[in-house]
C-alpha cells in the first residue's frame, strides 16, 4: 500500500473500462483522482457504447470508497480548453498534478477505403490528439511545480501488428508511441525529472471487446457469436494462453510507471500484451 501516497492523478476516459480501473488502482495506493470522460458516444466511428455520466459518477463513488478524494468532469479530449478546465479544477481542489493517464480511446474497424472522413477524424482525434491535448493541459503545472511526475499514454499492440481494418486506430496508436518518446526528450531538454512512457495492451476485457460488433469481427462465420465462441480467436492473438487481459492487469503496469519504482524509466513503450507483439508468423 501507499506506492503513490499523497500523489494526484489526472485520468481521461475514466467513466469505465481501463480508465476506471486505473483510477481505482491508483487510489488504492494512496492517490487522489481527477477523473474525466466525454460521456457521449461516437456512432460515426465507434460501434459500441462509451461511458456515461452515471458511470463517471460511479467511478467517483468507487474511488471515494477507498478513502481517497475524487473530482469528476465531463470533457472531450479532442478539445484542449475542456481539458484545461478540468486541470484547473483539479489544481484548485488538490493543489498539484503528479500522474497523468491519457487513457481515453475508441476503436472502429473498417477496410481503409471504407473509412469515412468523419470516422477517421474521430478515431485519430480521440486516440492521438487526445493524449497531446492531455499533455498540454497538465504539463505546465507539473513543470512549474518542479517536483517531477509521471505521464503515461495509452497506446496499443495495434500500433505494431498492422491488423487489416485498423488503419485509423493503428496509425493513431503508433503516433502515441512517437509522441511519448518526443516528450521524454523534450522533458530532458528542460531539465525536468518528469517521466513520459506509454503502455501497449493486447485485447482487454472492457466494453471495447465485450460487444456484438467485436464478437462479429473475431467470428464472422457465426450469426450471433457468444463469449465462448470468440475466446479461441482472441487467444490466437497472444503467446500466453489467455484470450484477453483484465483492465486491472493494465492498471498494475500503470501503477508501476506512476510509482517511484519506475523513477529511472522514461521514453519507453511498455507491452502489456501477453506476448502478442512478439508472436512469430505462422504460430497457431
Amino acid at each position: 500500500m501507499g506506492r503513490v501516497q499523497n500523489k494526484v492523478a489526472f485520468i481521461t476516459g475514466a467513466a469505465k473500462g481501463q480508465g476506471r480501473a486505473h483510477a481505482l488502482r491508483l487510489a488504492e495506493e494512496g492517490a487522489d483522482i481527477i477523473a474525466s470522460d466525454a460521456c457521449r458516444d461516437f456512432p460515426e466511428s465507434c460501434p459500441y457504447p462509451l461511458g456515461t455520466e452515471a458511470e463517471l459518477a460511479e467511478t467517483r463513488k468507487l474511488v471515494e470508497e477507498t478513502g481517497q478524494r475524487c473530482i469528476t468532469a465531463i470533457a472531450d479530449v479532442r478539445y484542449v480548453d475542456e481539458l484545461r478546465s478540468v486541470a484547473d479544477a483539479g489544481l484548485a481542489e488538490f493543489g498539484q498534478i503528479d500522474i497523468v493517464c491519457a487513457n481515453a480511446g475508441l476503436i472502429g474497424l473498417s477496410p481503409m477505403l471504407d473509412i469515412t472522413d468523419e470516422a477517421w477524424d474521430e478515431v485519430v482525434d480521440v486516440c492521438m490528439k487526445g493524449p497531446w491535448n492531455t499533455i498540454r493541459a497538465t504539463l505546465p503545472s507539473m513543470l512549474e511545480r518542479g517536483e517531477g511526475g509521471s505521464i503515461i499514454l495509452t497506446s496499443s499492440s495495434a500500433a505494431m501488428v498492422n491488423a487489416p481494418g485498423s488503419a485509423h486506430y493503428g496509425a493513431a496508436k503508433s503516433g502515441v508511441v512517437s509522441l511519448c518518446r518526443v516528450l521524454a526528450n523534450e522533458l530532458h531538454l528542460q531539465g525536468s525529472t518528469i517521466r513520459a512512457n506509454c503502455i501497449q495492451p493486447t485485447a482487454v476485457w472492457t466494453g471495447m471487446t465485450d460487444n456484438p460488433f467485436m464478437f462479429g469481427v473475431f467470428r464472422p462465420d457465426l450469426e450471433n457469436p457468444t463469449i465462448e465462441d470468440v475466446k479461441p480467436a482472441f487467444a490466437g492473438l497472444n503467446l500466453l494462453p489467455v484470450p484477453w487481459l483484465e483492465a486491472r492487469e493494465i492498471s498494475n503496469a500503470v501503477l508501476f510507471l506512476a510509482s517511484d519504482e519506475a523513477q529511472y524509466i522514461t521514453g519507453v513503450a511498455l507491452p502489456v500484451d501477453a506476448g502478442s507483439m512478439q508472436k512469430a508468423p505462422g504460430l497457431p
